[in-house]
């Protein structure tokens, strides 16, 4: 028993008058997948049309296995007395192995039915993820100076979107889902489809938050084709192709954020400025270690400067207002010789007063702050000696000006 294509036309010819009965399918809309059509005394008869509609394939179900089928629109004839055609179309391979192995438990004796299968792509499948996802956001780095690396920042987003299927293997979806139901309709599927779609769609979100794809979180939506690809390459899907469905589209259309990631977002962007003061403080500090200990005067004079840095880091790292370490009018730090300078004991040589001695002459850094300590208050520089006489800068250990001569001033 098979099915053998009529000619083109032949349906409205008088080959029609041959055809005892003509076996079609014409309602499977977007919502119909499955239906099956037999004659009134569920035997089909020899010499019978099946007739094959474009978006459909149609098998011949004979006492619980497939004897034939059909992928491609047109008239076939059923004739008992051929083999089966198996006619290629999208599905010839399919449909052997259907012939060969295919048997549904409890199938009525005697029935003969055309079970067709809706092969279009089934559109317009919502899906929305019930409670939010978390997702690591590139697009807000965490810089971790310590290590020299970034982080992406942890949020929680909710997404809605939509999604196509089609019926990829009928006797999947027919041994797995369907059975010989009279009709199987997308409403007894999708619910549970579209659980396991969100469950491919926390896969996903994985996924484009690694560092491999670095994804900002707000252009998702972008990632339509990133997102197919990734879906094929690493079979996230493979559980619902098991069923014999293929995801044919899967759009992102619209990303939200929870209230405390949005807050997250917003105080990062306030913070910004803060890590970039510090990221500075620390580079300055750096500095200020180095110059102090190639300070020719001493460690104390050199460290009294780092000491203050620390203090004003401490303000920044502990959000409070760093405006006591600006350098403004107001806010410059007088360090004058009583409140440094310990008590001479009698006997206290003149080289011991020269190393506690803290020049209180205003200098400008090459940052352009103005200080009156031996370092900047902004930076950490040390400060440059200049000659008395020609203002020229002084070599670090020299004893005399190298432009005018002059003897430096200890």
């Amino acid at each position: 028993m098979g099915l053998i294509k009529a000619a083109v036309g032949a349906i409205g010819g008088t080959m029609s008058d041959q055809w005892k009965e003509a076996i079609r399918c014409e309602d499977m809309n977007n919502e119909v997948l499955m239906m099956k059509k037999t004659t009134p005394n569920g035997v089909i008869s020899n010499k019978s049309t099946i007739i094959v509609a474009p978006g459909q394939c149609a098998i011949i179900y004979d006492n619980g296995r497939v004897i034939d089928g059909a992928a491609e629109e047109g008239v076939y004839t059923f004739d008992e007395s051929s083999t089966p055609s198996f006619f290629a179309g999208q599905f010839g391979a399919v449909f052997k192995e259907m012939w060969q192995r295919f048997t549904y438990n409890g199938a009525t004796a005697k029935q003969q039915a055309v079970f067709f299968f809706n092969i279009k792509e089934i559109i317009d499948n919502k899906f929305g993820t019930p409670a939010p996802i978390p997702f690591q956001d590139w697009s807000h780095p965490i810089p971790n100076q310590m290590t020299n690396t970034i982080t992406p920042l942890r949020v929680e987003i909710k997404c809605f979107g939509k999604f196509t299927f089609s019926i990829s293997n009928p006797s999947l979806f027919m041994s797995k889902i369907a059975g010989t139901a009279e009709v199987y309709r997308k409403s007894q599927l999708i619910e549970q489809l579209r659980s396991e779609i969100i469950g491919v769609f926390q896969n996903i979100t994985n996924e484009l938050g690694t560092s491999e794809y670095k994804v900002p979180v707000l252009e998702m939506p972008s990632q339509t084709d990133e997102i197919k690809e990734m879906m094929n390459k690493k079979v996230f899907d493979e559980p619902i192709r098991e069923r014999g469905i293929t995801i044919q589209g899967f759009i992102v259309e619209s990303v939200t954020l929870t209230d405390d990631s949005k807050k997250k977002i917003d105080d990062y962007e306030l913070s910004s400025n803060s890590y970039m003061q510090q990221g500075r403080m620390v580079g300055a500090y750096s500095n200020a270690v180095e110059n102090a200990a190639k300070n020719s005067s001493g460690a104390a004079n050199g460290f009294m400067g780092i000491g203050m840095m620390n203090m004003a880091s401490n303000g920044v790292m502990g959000g409070v207002s760093t405006a006591p370490w600006q350098n403004t009018e107001n806010s410059s730090v007088d360090l004058s010789k009583e409140e440094i300078q310990p008590k001479k004991e009698e006997g206290q040589n003149k080289e011991e007063e020269k190393e506690i001695k803290v020049e209180n002459s205003e200098w400008e850094c090459s940052c352009g702050t103005k200080n009156n300590g031996n370092f900047c208050h902004s930076c950490g520089s040390a400060k440059i000696k200049k000659c008395s006489k020609c203002n020229s800068e002084i070599e670090k250990g020299a004893k005399f000006c190298k432009e005018c001569g002059t003897k430096v001033e200890e």
